[in-house]
């Protein structure tokens, strides 16, 4: 599975306020196999709905058109109203690549969707960015100029002609535009002000777009045209970001509405922080913000570490703590409760199962003694080994933060977060050891009684053999490397702390013990001599550099002691 190919879809559909019409639409994207329904984002002011579903690209295109067939039997654009632009009841139906496939790909997958959905639902069909046929129809605010209401005419001009479906207006569905782009944050930014005008304001500050040039007075003042004739422009503050300024009678405040449509240009923090210095320029505050669907876990961790930088505080810390400060300094929780879980897109895909790292302390144990052979030591080096990482972090956050130490917060900041790394890295191994251990048993149990079974089962359990020496192997290289950071904390961390620092180091050296214990006994009676005299040849070695490691670091605990 690791190898499929994966695309996220997020249609727009023009309800927001009915729920059993969002029910019954999101209902047909539920029924397809191999597709997950990661969030359904209703907004009452805008009557619009932001639904978001992965999956392979045929299973996702297949729940995209019910979803879209359903929206032409259930919406009536005829009565539709809301705040945000709109052209169709479903209006808009981006495909974004998430994994194993290319934008050229999923701008094929888009076409493929584009096209059953013009030929059996007769609904006009615009192909936007990745997708689209010309560069005049790439930019999704161009096809949507005069929205609904406009398109009965719009769609006469042979300019508008659609790429798919007849080019006559359809009064109950509207039109579609069907694309395929990079990922897209949706994000608004609230005032402490209910004008639309000042909202906009600072929108055309911040907006790549920006605003007119007008001569004199930047409101009433004549428009600047250039040599064609056309309005020049003032570029606003922010590259790849979208933006407008509304009211939303629901939260009754205004708001900047923005699209980033490339983090990676302007980040989310970047957003919140150009509008804040707008919105102060103009008499006005930023009071919170909004996330309309998921976001990448990335965007929120990049914030966090952003606002914990302006604090001078270390970001060497847990990532739940990193995305809280996030959440706070963004003032996401200022509407509604705000669940990362709910709303950070590898939250909410990660595999249900539960993990051994998700367990309690005691539930972990008890697993532990069980009669189940796994997990076993393996696993508990691991753990063992994340927790010696975690000590020297703790010692690391702990200087970072010690009174009269402000000026050496960044170097203690690096140390923790490698801490944090090392942490994270030895925590995988908890499950990858057991879940090597399982292909084993895996493995065993498959039938041997044709000469073709018997060689698919000689070769499974090689693999898994090698995958059962390679996994207790990593944790060794692992915990060998964060000898680095730990004596280095030991040298120049806190004093008082010490101790834990000493104790972290003797767990590093019990995981580096007992993952060597598990390399002997899976390397035992394998027959790949070669790679058995590698494996066993590197693990003595790094046994042997543990144990001189930890001597050496634990000679500079004492010493301070």
């Amino acid at each position: 599975m690791t190898n499929q190919p994966i695309i996220e879809c997020v249609p727009n559909f023009s309800e927001g306020r009915n729920l059993q019409v969002i029910e019954t639409i999101t209902a047909e994207i539920s029924k397809i196999d191999g597709v997950k329904l990661l969030d359904v984002d209703p907004g009452k002011a805008t009557n619009r709905t932001v639904v978001t579903f992965v999956g392979h690209p045929e299973k996702v295109i297949i729940a995209a058109f019910q979803a879209i067939k359903k929206a032409s039997e259930v919406i009536d654009m005829s009565h539709h109203s809301g705040e945000h632009p709109r052209m169709g009841a479903t209006d808009v139906c981006p495909l974004i690549p998430i994994a194993n496939i290319s934008m050229e790909e999923t701008a094929k997958y888009a076409e493929k969707l584009a096209k059953r959905v013009g030929e059996e639902l007769n609904i006009p069909i615009y192909l936007y960015e990745a997708a689209a046929k010309t560069p005049e129809r790439q930019n999704l605010a161009t096809i949507r100029a005069g929205e609904y209401e406009g398109f009965e005419k719009k769609i006469l001009d042979p300019n508008w002609k659609p790429d798919f479906g007849p080019a006559t207006f359809n009064a109950r569905s509207g039109q579609t535009a069907i694309g395929a782009r990079d990922f897209l944050v949706a994000y608004n930014v609230n005032l402490n002000t209910t004008s639309v005008r000042r909202a906009n304001s600072v929108a055309f500050d911040i907006r790549e777009k920006g605003r007119v040039k007008r001569n004199g007075n930047p409101v009433t003042g004549d428009i600047v045209r250039d040599s064609n004739g056309d309005p020049v422009r003032e570029p606003g503050m922010l590259k790849s970001v979208k933006a407008i300024g509304w009211y939303i009678e629901e939260y009754g405040l205004a708001q900047i509405s923005m699209n980033l449509t490339n983090t990676k240009i302007t980040n989310l923090h970047e957003a919140f922080e150009a509008c804040r210095t707008s919105a102060n320029n103009r008499g006005l505050r930023v009071t919170g913000s909004e996330l309309v669907g998921l976001v990448p876990k990335n965007v929120l961790l990049n914030a966090g570490k952003y606002f914990l930088k302006k604090q001078e505080r270390s970001l060497g810390i847990a990532e739940s703590e990193i995305i809280k400060i996030a959440i706070k300094s963004l003032g996401l929780d200022e509407l509604g409760a705000f669940d990362p879980q709910k709303k950070v897109i590898e939250y909410v895909m990660k595999n249900e199962d539960q993990k051994l790292i998700d367990m309690s302390l005691t539930a972990f144990a008890n697993e532990t003694a069980s009669e189940s052979p796994a997990p076993g030591g393996g696993s508990i080096a691991a753990y063992v080994g994340s927790l010696g990482a975690s000590l020297s972090a703790m010692v690391d956050n702990l200087s970072a933060h010690k009174r009269g130490w402000d000026d050496q917060w960044e170097t203690f900041s690096m140390l923790a977060e490698k801490g944090q790394t090392f942490k994270d890295l030895l925590l995988s191994k908890v499950d990858e050891d057991t879940e090597a251990f399982n292909k084993i048993m895996d493995a065993i149990r498959l039938p041997k009684n044709t000469q073709e079974e018997k060689t698919a089962r000689n070769l499974a359990m090689n693999n898994a053999t090698k995958n059962a020496i390679e996994v207790p192997l990593s944790v060794m290289r692992i915990c060998n490397e964060a000898y680095d950071f730990s004596e280095e904390t030991a040298k120049i961390g806190n004093p008082a702390s010490i101790s834990d620092v000493g104790v972290g180091v003797a767990c590093l050296d019990t995981a580096v013990y007992g993952a060597y214990l598990n390399v002997r006994i899976n390397c035992s009676g394998f027959n790949d001599e070669a790679f058995v005299v590698a494996s066993m040849k590197e693990a003595e070695q790094l046994k042997k550099t543990s144990t001189n490691r930890r001597e050496k670091i634990l000679g500079i605990v004492e010493s301070k002691l």
